[in-house]
C-alpha cells in the first residue's frame, strides 16, 4: 500500500474554492476527465449540508504491461462523493476508482477548509493499493504506477483548479472595479 498527501493554500476564500469546485472540469490542465454525470444530489433540511455524488469518466493511457497483465482501456471511471458544509465552513470530497478495482484501489479524501488568514486550505490524501497478492512484485509495479500517475494528475489538477479560481474571481474583481 503506498500513500499521498499534500496541503497548501489556495489564495481565495471558501465561498469562491467551493463554488470553484463546480467549475473545475473541464479544463485543459485535467484533460484526462472527459464526463461529470451528476448521479445524486441533496440538501440535509437540518443541517443544510449539500451531498452531492458524481461519476467522472476518464481517458489515460496506461503501460502497456499493464493493460496486457490486467486487461480493460483507457476508459476509466472514478466514483466521487463531496459534503459541503456552509454552517461550519467544511469540503469534504471523497472518490474512489470504479474500474479495475478488482486488481487496484484509489481512495482520495480531500478537505477544503478556510485559513485565519483569508485563504482556503485545502488538504488531500490518497491510498493506494494493489490487490494482487499471487504477483507481489507485479502488485509493487502496478502501485508504484499509480501513485506516479496520482502524483502527476494532483499537480496538474492543483495548476488547474488554481486557474479556475482566478479566472472565476479575478476576471470578476477586475471587471466590477472598471
Amino acid at each position: 500500500m503506498h500513500y499521498f498527501s499534500q496541503l497548501f493554500n489556495y489564495d481565495h476564500p471558501w465561498s469562491h474554492v467551493v463554488i470553484g469546485m463546480w467549475h473545475k472540469y473541464p479544463n485543459p490542465h485535467c484533460s484526462h476527465v472527459v464526463t461529470i454525470d451528476v448521479v445524486d444530489r441533496t440538501v440535509d433540511p437540518q443541517t443544510g449540508v449539500i451531498r452531492t455524488e458524481r461519476i467522472l469518466g476518464c481517458k489515460q493511457k496506461a503501460p502497456i504491461w499493464i493493460v496486457k497483465l490486467f486487461g480493460g482501456s483507457e476508459d476509466a471511471f472514478v466514483r466521487e462523493v463531496s459534503f459541503i458544509d456552509p454552517a461550519n465552513k467544511t469540503a469534504t470530497i471523497t472518490s474512489v476508482n470504479l474500474s479495475l478495482s478488482q486488481f487496484a484501489t484509489c481512495y482520495e479524501s480531500i478537505r477544503y477548509t478556510p485559513s485565519l488568514d483569508g485563504r482556503t486550505t485545502f488538504a488531500q490524501t490518497a491510498e493506494i493499493q494493489a490487490r494482487v497478492a499471487l504477483w507481489r512484485s507485479a502488485a509493487d509495479k502496478l502501485e508504484n504506477w499509480l501513485v506516479q500517475r496520482f502524483e502527476q494528475n494532483a499537480h496538474l489538477g492543483k495548476i488547474g483548479f488554481s486557474d479556475v479560481l482566478r479566472q472565476l474571481w479575478e476576471n470578476r474583481e477586475q471587471q466590477q472595479s472598471q
